[in-house]
């Protein structure tokens, strides 16, 4: 079965090769394509769904593998894993295809990237979709992803994978049976060399995080994304149980950015998956509006 993809690789600043799925447009009036970004420890492979759903819309969706993960090079400076140098990856990308105005649809940190490449270089986003983080995180939240983040996993089996990925993440998608642990595995690991399943990243992603200490738990980037909202149209998609982005926060943000469109996923924790239908309907609706 083909992929409904292309594969993309294009060179960073500091000349890493890095990988992007890129899914093709329907046919139909020119539209600003999307780039998608996904989190922490994640890769393109979550857009999996929502990529070519928008791609039958008629925008291009460029869904990349942030530098250390999937199918990009893992970087030889462990502290350049940080949202400035991704940032600077993106606008790189968008050079090497002739992209000069995007979409932004980032998940977790993909949000905090955009965030960050509105204020790099603002023009070159157009409008964004954050999905599940905000300029400020919850504590609880980031404590949480920070525990696994980068520690060794010791898994035999694509079983013991699903167990893996399900452990970490039940209390987001409470009741999913195996079909749903096993896809969310294979989104997040590879076949290794030796046969069993090895987690898709760079441990050494976690090292500025480490770094920066308690510093890294609370993040102020309210000038961010003031400057990301206030300037185009955004779409805030929150999980209703996330432990990332709590009300309180959500809630600031939309006082900030009165005219920031939100969507609140039901039953669902950090982050949404973007094929809940809540989650689709905004998002369709929105791009409908946009550029």
């Amino acid at each position: 079965m083909s992929k409904p993809y292309a594969d993309r690789r294009w060179t960073s600043p500091d000349g890493l090769s890095l990988y992007a799925r890129d899914y093709a447009p329907a046919d139909g009036p020119a539209k600003l394509p999307v780039i998608a970004i996904h989190g922490l420890t994640r890769n393109s492979a979550d857009f999996e769904t929502i990529a070519p759903l928008i791609a039958q819309s008629g925008r291009r969706v460029l869904a990349v593998d942030v530098r250390g993960r999937g199918l990009s090079d893992r970087a030889p400076d462990p502290m350049t894993y940080q949202p400035p140098n991704y940032a600077k990856d993106m606008l790189a990308l968008m050079s090497a295809a002739g992209i000069e105005r995007a979409i932004f649809l980032g998940t977790s940190m993909g949000g905090l990237i955009t965030m960050a490449m509105a204020a790099i270089k603002s023009k070159a986003v157009a409008a964004a979709i954050i999905n599940d983080v905000g300029p400020e995180v919850a504590k609880e939240g980031l404590a949480r992803i920070a525990a696994y983040a980068g520690q060794p996993v010791d898994v035999q089996s694509w079983a013991e994978a699903r167990d893996y990925v399900r452990r970490n993440n039940e209390i987001a998608f409470p009741g999913r049976d195996d079909a749903f642990w096993d896809a969310f595995a294979r989104r997040c690991f590879r076949e290794g060399t030796e046969g069993a399943p090895v987690l898709d990243y760079d441990p050494d992603i976690s090292v500025p995080i480490r770094a920066a200490g308690a510093k890294a738990l609370v993040p102020n980037l309210w000038p961010f994304f003031s400057r990301l909202a206030k300037g185009r149209p955004t779409l805030l998609i929150r999980g209703e149980t996330s432990d990332l982005l709590s009300p309180d926060i959500a809630a600031r943000m939309q006082k900030t950015a009165k005219k920031m469109w939100f969507a609140e996923v039901p039953g669902i924790g950090h982050a949404p998956m973007l094929d809940e239908p809540e989650a689709k309907a905004a998002i369709f609706e929105f791009l409908n509006q946009a550029p």
